[in-house]
């Protein structure tokens, strides 16, 4: 079983932001007129063999709202065996934000709080963050979150793994957090955060499979790295196929290349146990 831990199922609200202009230009996708299907989604994740995709919803400040969890909980419900939700949240209303996580945790499935720091040009050291931290840990799910440079037009410096991963790392040493975006162009600070904490993980997303860059497949390669890195798309802005083209040139065994696809998902993300059974 192949799991993407990092993909959207894109609104037309989503796609037509401005910040989102950048990405529009490098992957040259026609602006749809109508919203999308899910089943299109869906679609793009059985061309590749990918057998569930964690849904994010996506929020940010003063009622942004560009993939909703109502959203995200109605396309689960259409594919409940291929899709998981990952919560977005309020920031400026910190205890109605815990309320909604925790809702959506018990109430609809998702399996994680998703968190994008340069769209709030917050980063997660932020008291903001921490009571959401708290919650995660009581649920026994994960905080995802975005490290590294921003494609969108955002400032970067909320992507920096040192300090704030490790920080964060620090502060909640029993908080699962999943670093999403490898980290580049600090992919060497990434990894060393991630060797560095047991609760730390980093996923591929938006870094199709021949562009990952050499000090992280060096890291897969390890035996801590093995279990700390998980395969993920950034769809739509990579497609399921595309993103795995050149796998098995990687050079990874066949125990390392289970775990990148399947195994170091599934034991993060331990609420996914229902989407499979």
């Amino acid at each position: 079983m192949t799991i993407d831990s990092w993909m959207q199922h894109p609104t037309k609200r989503f796609l037509e932001n401005d910040m989102l202009a950048s990405l529009r230009r490098w992957t040259g996708a026609a602006m749809p007129q109508e919203e999308l299907s899910i089943d299109l989604t869906v679609a793009s994740m059985d061309s590749a063999g990918v057998d569930v995709g964690l849904l994010s919803a996506w929020r940010g400040p003063n009622g942004l709202d560009l993939v909703s969890n109502d959203e995200v909980a109605g396309w689960v419900r259409q594919h409940p065996k291929r899709l998981a939700g990952l919560a977005t949240v309020d920031l400026d209303r910190p205890m109605v934000a815990v309320r909604e996580l925790r809702r959506r945790v018990r109430d609809d499935g998702f399996v994680g709080l998703r968190v994008i720091p340069w769209l709030w040009r917050l980063p997660p050291t932020d008291r903001r963050y921490y009571p959401l931290f708290a919650e995660c840990i009581e649920l026994g799910v994960p905080f995802c979150t975005q490290v590294g440079h921003t494609g969108p037009l955002s400032p970067s410096e909320t992507g920096r793994p040192i300090p704030y991963i490790d920080e964060v790392a620090l502060d909640f040493p029993e908080l699962v957090i999943v670093c999403g975006h490898v980290g580049y162009p600090w992919t060497e600070e990434m990894v060393a955060v991630a060797r560095k904490h047991e609760n730390v993980y980093i996923d591929t997303s938006a870094y199709t499979t021949k562009r990952l860059p050499a000090e992280l497949v060096a890291f897969m390669k390890t035996g801590t790295g093995q279990r700390k890195v998980l395969f993920g798309t950034n769809y739509p802005m990579i497609g399921h196929s595309h993103a795995l083209d050149g796998l098995d040139q990687l050079g990874l065994t066949a125990a390392a290349r289970h775990d990148y696809l399947h195994t170091n998902a599934a034991r993060v993300f331990t609420k996914l146990e229902r989407v499979s059974q």
